[in-house]
């Protein structure tokens, strides 16, 4: 009898059991709810991974930049080394022995048209004051429309003279003289 019992309430028990285990999975929300967690998840790893790309991407183009802008410093220095043209007395033509110097700064000038540069033009000491600031014109002049006729803007350029006024070597020597025959090529 006791037998009967126990088997009456295993026989009961065990659908009830049974409902229960079946029952106790997620129900649909808790599943909507997990997929949507899911898809956030997702979403934000993809937006973080978008993100990093465009950091990335954002670091590259200023570190080029910055190449660039080295390469253009180191340019304009190695320019600014070679600045200087000189002329023959009381002359104002471009020596051939200059057009290379004047061809690298007309190059530079072009492939960079924010650079400005002021072409000064000086003389030396012999003839009046007024005479070598027309003739430190005429060299400055000189240097300019080579410089546009390679290709620079004329907005770039622009010259002063200085006639006898800033000597670079002081002297009435021939060496002197000459020295101070010329057409300076300054960056601004």
């Amino acid at each position: 009898m006791q037998f009967n019992k126990v088997m009456k309430s295993f026989v009961i028990a065990l659908p009830v059991v049974t409902m229960m285990a079946c029952s106790s999975g997620p129900s649909e929300e808790e599943l909507a709810a997990e997929r949507n967690r899911v898809a956030q998840e997702q979403a934000e790893a993809e937006r973080q991974s978008r993100q990093n790309e465009e950091a990335r991407v954002e670091a590259e183009a200023a570190q080029r930049m910055n190449r660039q802008q080295e390469m253009v410093q180191e340019q304009l220095e190695s320019l600014k080394n070679e600045q200087t043209v000189y002329f023959d007395f009381d002359r104002a033509t471009i020596k051939s022995e200059f057009q290379e110097i004047l061809n690298k700064h007309a190059e530079f000038l072009v492939q960079n048209p924010d650079q400005n540069v002021v072409i000064e033009g000086h003389t030396d000491s012999r003839g009046t004051p007024e005479y070598n600031i027309a003739l430190g014109e005429r060299r400055g002049q000189a240097v300019e429309t080579y410089l546009m006729n390679a290709g620079v803007s004329s907005d770039q350029v622009s010259t002063v003279s200085y006639g006898e006024e800033k000597p670079a070597v002081m002297g009435s020597t021939e060496y002197a003289q000459a020295q101070n025959r010329r057409g300076v090529v300054v960056y601004q």
